[in-house]
């Protein structure tokens, strides 16, 4: 597992998280004034330089309970509220299209260059605020100064360890169904056609070297694709062209109800895992400064009114979806009655009331028994 998979996963999925909100909060119609309070509160809370500085250093990837907690604070960090069932639905969204773009990365750089699109696309949102831009504009730096010089086995390493994080998360998303990119089990379709990376041939030749023969001799075969040559590699620079697709926002031109999910084998949000119990320090840690900056974010705020944002079409769709919440240790949760006894009270009922004077063991007036082992056993001579 790769140690420095964690930033890559916060920038992504944060990207996906203001993709999201940006369309959401059009949709319902929110003022223009909120909208930008919303979205310039969360980048400036998502890229604050402690935490960036934090999450930076090498380390273990998060648990999917850590993550989950990470990003419902990111979202709360301004006067913005979503309640459980848009929580989960935004959770899911974000953690799907990053899975998406990760598995569609037709070589292991282009990992840095889907972070880089959602930069570029986060730095728009905040072009406003001179202060959230610097944030993004480091992040940027940062981005460069730690993967700008990986070669192709650091980045396979971390799309590995983004792969393995998200492997058992299949949840249906109406935008990748409607595409033809996603089956109804939630698994992605990989195209067999397309362009392919700059320095890459077209498959469908074999070389083979015979012993003693300087000479190679090719072999055609049928690769079942239509592939096209690159001619250009994606830039790193601040301002250039990442060439891919992959990490822009998709959410920029559809009808609110194609952003939807449907859950298949469980949602992203609920967690099985052992380590939720055991949390890794360092995260805890890093939570708990997020908290902290928030905390001091909400003190800056003065009087702003709070407002929810729902990411369903209507109401009724959302208490439709309001999940049943039972802790899995409980013997409800596996559809056995429970049967409560109350022994803290004695009830008045004579027939047991008689049957438990029968069982009454009362000391004989006339001999006097004791604790004392010794003095029951002379008693019984």
């Amino acid at each position: 597992m790769s140690a420095k998979s964690l930033p890559l996963i916060v920038i992504n999925m944060g990207g996906e998280m203001m993709y999201i909100l940006d369309q959401r909060l059009k949709a319902q119609n929110v003022p223009i004034d909120k909208t930008k309070k919303v979205l310039n509160d969360i980048v400036g809370t998502m890229f604050n330089a402690k935490f960036i500085e934090e999450i930076f250093k090498p380390q273990e990837l998060y648990s999917k309970r850590a993550l989950r907690t990470l990003f419902d604070r990111l979202a709360h960090s301004s006067i913005m509220r979503l309640n459980a069932a848009s929580m989960d639905k935004l959770y899911d969204l974000m953690v799907m299209a990053v899975k998406y773009q990760v598995l569609l990365c037709k070589r292991p750089q282009d990992i840095i260059l889907v972070t880089l699109n959602h930069l570029d696309i986060i730095r728009t949102f905040v072009e406003g605020s001179p202060v959230t831009s610097n944030l993004v504009e480091n992040v940027f730096r940062q981005l460069l100064r730690c993967y700008g010089s990986l070669g192709p086995g650091a980045c396979m390493l971390i799309r590995q360890t983004l792969l393995s994080f998200v492997q058992d998360i299949h949840i249906r998303v109406s935008i990748f169904l409607k595409d033809k990119v996603q089956t109804n089990a939630g698994r992605f379709v990989l195209a067999t056609s397309g362009q392919l990376p700059v320095g890459i041939e077209i498959p469908g030749k074999i070389r083979i070297c015979e012993p003693g023969n300087e000479k190679w001799r090719t072999m055609d075969f049928n690769c079942g694709g239509s592939y096209v040559l690159g001619t250009k590699e994606g830039s790193l620079e601040m301002f250039g062209d990442r060439v891919i697709r992959l990490g822009t926002n998709m959410y920029s031109s559809i009808r609110p109800s194609e952003a939807s999910v449907s859950h298949y084998g469980g949602s992203a949000s609920s967690s099985s895992e052992p380590d939720i119990y055991t949390p890794d320090p360092r995260a805890k840690a890093q939570l708990d400064l997020l908290s902290k900056l928030i905390g001091s974010s909400n003190s800056k705020r003065g009087s702003v009114t709070e407002f929810k944002l729902n990411l369903f079409n209507t109401d009724e769709e959302e208490e439709q979806t309001l999940p049943v919440t039972m802790t899995p240790t409980m013997p409800e949760a596996s559809g056995y009655k429970v049967i409560t006894i109350d022994a803290s009270k004695k009830k008045q009922n004579a027939e047991l009331s008689h049957i438990m004077a029968d069982l009454n063991i009362e000391s004989s007036g006339d001999t006097e028994y004791t604790d004392d082992l010794l003095a029951l056993m002379d008693s019984v001579k």
